[in-house]
């Protein structure tokens, strides 16, 4: 059975955000000096949507959150086979907010920005896998 083209466009819409915020972290990167902490959001950004891709798929509902453990709960009542990915991603929530207000925090360095950056991919391309083609 063929998926409901605006159920289609939906998913894509989210995937394409993700995509988008891979690429932004990227150029947080390449820039001179680095933006790290820039570059660890929207890595968790990208996981963040991915999640939501497939939740919006499977129709299920989902609040505002940067949560990815409770995001990912979600996506493992569809799919046992994350864990590993959920468990993974899990800790890139803190992301979402760590870095992004002034106050005492730890600066991030170059390594635990390329581990961001293979954790997303991976989170990605796990949810990727499990789209159907009409909603890459």
């Amino acid at each position: 059975m063929a998926l409901d083209p605006v159920l289609a466009d939906e998913v894509r819409g989210w995937m394409t955000k993700a995509v988008l915020d891979l690429r932004a972290a990227a150029v947080d990167l390449a820039a001179q000096p680095p933006l790290v902490e820039d570059a660890l959001f929207h890595r968790q950004q990208a996981v963040e949507k991915a999640f939501k891709a497939l939740l919006a798929l499977h129709q299920r509902p989902f609040r505002k959150t940067h949560s990815l453990e409770e995001l990912g709960e979600q996506c493992l009542a569809i799919d046992t086979t994350l864990r590993e990915v959920v468990d993974e991603a899990a800790p890139l929530s803190e992301y979402a907010w760590l870095h992004r207000y002034p106050g005492p925090d730890r600066a991030p360095d170059a390594e635990e920005a390329e581990r961001s950056l293979a954790v997303a991919r991976r989170s990605m391309q796990a949810v990727e896998h499990r789209l159907p083609p009409e909603a890459t």
